[in-house]
């Protein structure tokens, strides 16, 4: 198997693949043929740094055509692709290097230098004298016949508690997509989809053109920074179908622009973190479409989503399991029969393969008589206060739906007398900080939702901790509180 066989040379060579915008605005659509094409000659200058299968090729790339065309050359010859977030700096790319022991990092020279010394490198410069016709080159590497197991890439987890891991992927990931891409991401032939995810995410490795091309559409890349008037500006200018985007994304886009219908898109999807039942609701309001939500980890892929063709979108709701999939809730604990995934990882780089049935997500969940799953929050962000289990998620809808709030965090705080009170950091969105607006705030969330829920302290930030992907540290907020 190979995946620049299995899927790209099926399409006519002339076919869009790839909309690519950098950061001028500049435009320029990439067709099937020219993808393999380019992505040969790069995989053979790579053979000729020394650089085969099964060796670990870094890209400090961001949403470029080098990151696609790196990407695709390590799919060709067998080499591991380790894609790196373009934020990363010091300790966490000595962390990656020294796990995965790359053979080459391709990418940007600024980010290049901050790498541990004694890295092979080859810059977006000298990715441009391969890809030159005119120069002279090493001949175009050729598709390697691969085995279904062998490592395909490598996706760090974003370390929200601990240490980031190294998640190996094998061949058989790439083509699993499938399954997320036809019943959740929901592109049709000949449309274009637009997944929104920096490189270096788990997300962005699987939906910016993987899944895209899996259901014949054509994937759009953006190198410019997330501005909220520009992303439907961009949507409507080019015709987006199908846009992905994480939930910061959208909450960003419900609060600082004014959501109307954009000509050509049919479906939003969102992953990464639950949605606040709110955002949704703005979008439907203000796009006539509905989020349809899913929920996957790291090392298992997307597992559930609302689907397509599906009844309307349950705001809050993380959808059913993706056809096939086996899951189950054991003690609030979300579980997940491991053999029924097509997307499950290999294994931990220095640890052997997961070898039990089932495999314990650490997120608790809870499921309504339809069968409809609903997140309640990470197994160590529950508090526990009183004796009541508040899962912060709430907390935080109710939050983020008061028109002064832009994001909001909730965690645990020690209390003398309940053992654990509700504390909550908030990112206003046009209001001064002030102890009326607290109370405002705490009446507010008792409205929303049962009393015993409110957060007894609230607190204001600029921003909150995040990690590459987006997702909250709660656990910096909870060390903050110590």
């Amino acid at each position: 198997m190979n995946f620049i066989e299995d899927v790209l040379e099926r399409f006519p060579s002339a076919q869009p693949a790839l909309l690519a915008i950098d950061e001028a605005g500049e435009r320029r659509t990439w067709g099937f043929g020219e993808l393999v094409a380019r992505s040969a000659g790069l995989a053979g200058a790579m053979a000729a740094r020394g650089v085969g299968r099964g060796d670990v090729v870094v890209t400090l790339v961001g949403n470029r055509p080098e990151w696609v065309l790196a990407m695709l050359a390590c799919f060709r010859i067998g080499a591991v692709a380790l894609p790196c977030n373009t934020q990363l700096r010091g300790k966490d790319l000595e962390l990656r290097v020294r796990i995965a022991e790359p053979k080459l990092a391709i990418g940007e020279a600024e980010l290049l230098a901050a790498l541990p010394e004694g890295v092979p490198t080859m810059d977006l410069d000298e990715v441009a004298a391969v890809l030159d016709e005119e120069r002279p080159q090493e001949p175009p590497a050729d598709a390697v016949d691969l085995d279904p197991g062998d490592p395909a890439l490598i996706v760090f987890t974003s370390g929200t508690t601990g240490e980031a891991r190294a998640a190996v992927h094998s061949q058989a990931y790439l083509g699993g997509q499938r399954l997320q891409a036809e019943n959740w991401f929901g592109a049709r032939e000949g449309e274009l989809a637009w997944c929104t995810a920096a490189s270096g995410w788990s997300k962005s490795a699987r939906n910016a053109f993987i899944a895209p091309w899996l259901c014949g559409a054509t994937a759009l890349i953006h190198a410019g920074r997330f501005d909220p008037a520009e992303r439907l500006e961009i949507c409507e200018r080019e015709g987006v179908n199908v846009l992905c985007q994480a939930p910061t994304e959208y909450r960003m886009l419900a609060k600082r622009t004014e959501l109307r219908p954009i000509p050509g898109l049919r479906r939003l999807v969102s992953a990464g973190e639950p949605l606040n039942p709110e955002v949704i609701r703005a979008f439907r309001e203000g796009t006539g479409l509905d989020i349809h939500d899913g929920y996957g980890q790291t090392e298992t892929g997307a597992l559930t989503g609302s689907v397509v063709g599906e009844e309307r979108v349950r705001p809050g709701s993380m959808g059913k399991p993706l056809p096939g999939v086996e899951l189950r809730i054991v003690e609030g604990e979300l579980q997940l029969r491991h053999a029924s995934c097509p997307t499950f990882f290999s294994h931990y780089i220095g640890s052997a393969p997961f070898a039990e049935e089932w495999w314990r997500t650490g997120d608790l969940v809870s499921e309504d008589e339809d069968g409809y799953l609903w997140f309640e929050g990470r197994a160590d962000d529950v508090i526990v206060s009183s004796g009541y289990r508040i899962g912060p998620f709430e907390v935080e809808s109710a939050l983020v739906s008061h028109p002064a709030v832009a994001e909001a965090a909730a965690v645990s705080a020690p209390d003398p007398e309940r053992g654990a009170v509700v504390r909550a950091v908030v990112v206003l969105r046009d209001r001064e900080p002030s102890d009326e607006l607290v109370r405002e705030l705490q009446e507010h969330v008792r409205a929303e939702t049962a009393p015993y829920k409110y957060p007894r302290i609230i607190e204001f930030a600029d921003e909150l901790p995040k990690t590459a992907s987006g997702k909250i540290r709660r656990s910096e907020l909870r060390g903050a509180s110590a």
